[in-house]
């Protein structure tokens, strides 16, 4: 909580500075109020807020992909597995999903690619779902290749998930530089698509031991946002409280506040308080670890009561092994004790109906 405060008051002198330096005079010499560029001001973020149901869901992997590129390779993209899956998380109550991309699916077929994206969509909007997409991520292995992707490793939390662009290709300006037209090509393609809540720009950057290596990334890749200058809002979500540097700039450029949160309730809510110093919208993007004691029971309606979009780990349980705990493998790939993430096993019934029903009444179905 000492990093978090150090943070804020970090953010605070920094936005003081940023207003003053953006402020403009008339003809006659008087100065202007300051202006805000292209980021969303508070009011416009607000406004968009404002316009839209309490947001709820998972972030979404369908059960038959281990990762993001099994997801959107023509191959083993699986339109049936969606359509159904999502249909379990309409049936719930859920009307948002985080989905993440990856460009090497993109430089391989960027017109397949966009055509399977849009399927997604459709599928998504036939479920009264609106969906975040993720661009990059820093997060497990950090090689991927194109073509057939490794099975499960049993036991294994994302096991087979890959970085994207990986290491050390996330660190060098010279081979970053060529992720530039993945990112305008598809958010051009869908800069007013309705069916699009959000953008996460970078999912954890700096994870995996590279800090502030990715800065350089970050701030490339949201230059690269507004040059589109999509309708929906931009985000690139805080989950390190230590990593200072990253934070700030991802809270200063970011329209809509999205966060992780594992903890327990309490030090959730003083997350939530802390990060409401903003004056935005908040949406977590990432909780629900039943091990640590992060519980549909105690933090969704937390979040609910305090306005705060809230979208869990996992819906259901596939190859991507997230039941799992993240440094907890299972060797002989048994049941574990008590699921980490997922709502659903592969048939569509609750791992557990109490929270299943739980999620129902809260989303108000």
């Amino acid at each position: 909580m000492k990093k978090l405060l150090l943070f804020l008051l970090l953010l605070v002198s920094t936005t003081s500075t940023f207003a003053q330096k953006t402020k403009v005079k008339t003809k006659g010499g008087a100065a202007t109020a300051a202006v805000q560029g292209p980021r969303w001001s508070a009011e416009k973020a607000n406004a968009w807020y404002q316009t839209h149901a309490w947001i709820s869901g998972a972030n979404f992997t369908p059960s038959t992909a281990i990762n993001q590129l099994e997801m959107w390779q023509a191959d083993t993209f699986d339109p049936t597995t969606i359509d159904r899956e999502l249909g379990w998380a309409e049936r719930i109550g859920f009307n948002t999903m985080r989905v993440f991309l990856h460009s090497l699916a993109w430089q391989e077929d960027p017109a397949g690619f966009k055509k399977r994206v849009d399927t997604y969509l459709g599928l998504a909007d036939k479920h009264h779902i609106q969906t975040i997409l993720v661009f990059f991520d820093d997060c497990w292995n950090k090689e991927a290749k194109i073509g057939a992707q490794p099975a499960p490793k049993p036991g294994v939390h994302n096991s087979g998930w890959v970085q994207d662009p990986g290491d050390p290709a996330s660190r060098d300006s010279t081979t970053f530089i060529s992720l530039k037209p993945y990112v305008t090509d598809v958010l051009t393609a869908f800069a007013h698509d309705k069916r699009i809540l959000l953008w996460d720009l970078y999912n954890e950057p700096g994870n995996s031991g590279k800090l502030t290596a990715s800065l350089p990334l970050v701030r490339n890749t949201f230059a690269w946002a507004r040059a589109v200058n999509p309708d929906q809002p931009l985000s690139m979500g805080l989950w390190n409280w230590g990593f200072e540097a990253l934070n700030t700039y991802q809270a200063l450029h970011s329209d809509v506040i999205t966060y992780h949160d594992y903890d327990e309730a309490p030090a959730h809510q003083r997350i939530i308080e802390m990060l409401k110093t903003h004056g935005r919208p908040l949406i977590c993007t990432e909780y629900m670890a039943r091990p640590r004691n992060s519980r549909f029971v105690s933090i969704m309606p937390l979040l609910k009561k305090e306005n705060v979009g809230a979208i869990n780990w996992g819906l259901v349980d596939g190859k991507t092994n997230t039941k799992y705990q993240w440094d907890v493998p299972v060797a002989d790939g048994s049941e574990p004790g008590e699921w980490f993430h997922e709502v659903f096993h592969k048939d569509g019934t609750p791992y557990h109906a109490d929270e299943t029903d739980l999620i129902r009444k809260t989303n108000g179905k």
